[in-house]
């Protein structure tokens, strides 16, 4: 997990447009990469980046959109305006919520730990900086990292 005095306590960001500003109260959990197909849609990139927070740390202000549910399981908040992704929650992590890093202001203090669905990676796409890679959603390494006075888990 990446070093938490390292990691900037509270969190600011916005979408595309400015409608929507995002706060966080308390330093990300754990930051990771996802290469699953929804993700890369979602964020229109060969990879995603999220940062994991409480759900109880998250504000999006001035309010939050409604939540869309396209995957069963997995909820996610959009603008309304500019479309950009702002927070996803999956029901087999509920107590985490996850942030796009691209929305996030301070990106530079939140280098991601791990790699989730990384057999699903493009075939060009060739990130050599050592991480941890989990073929499937990495929820045991996520999971580990919500729970209260958690040390770094070895993979």
């Amino acid at each position: 997990m990446s070093d938490p005095t390292q990691t900037t306590t509270k969190l600011s960001g916005r979408c595309y447009c400015g409608a929507l500003r995002i706060q966080t109260s308390a330093p990300a959990q754990v930051v990771a990469y996802c290469h699953c197909s929804d993700c890369r849609r979602v964020t229109g990139g060969p990879v995603a980046a999220f940062a994991a927070f409480a759900p109880e740390v998250i504000n999006i202000l001035p309010t939050w959109p409604d939540p869309v549910e396209f995957t069963p399981g997995v909820k996610r908040w959009f603008c309304q305006t500019c479309g950009s992704a702002m927070a996803a929650w999956f029901d087999y992590l509920p107590d985490q919520m996850y942030v796009p890093l691209g929305v996030i202001d301070q990106i530079d203090d939140l280098a991601p730990d791990l790699h989730c669905h990384a057999n699903n990676a493009p075939d060009w796409l060739h990130l050599d900086d050592g991480l941890p890679r989990d073929n499937g959603s990495g929820r045991d390494y996520l999971h580990a990292q919500s729970a209260p006075d958690t040390g770094p888990t070895e993979q």
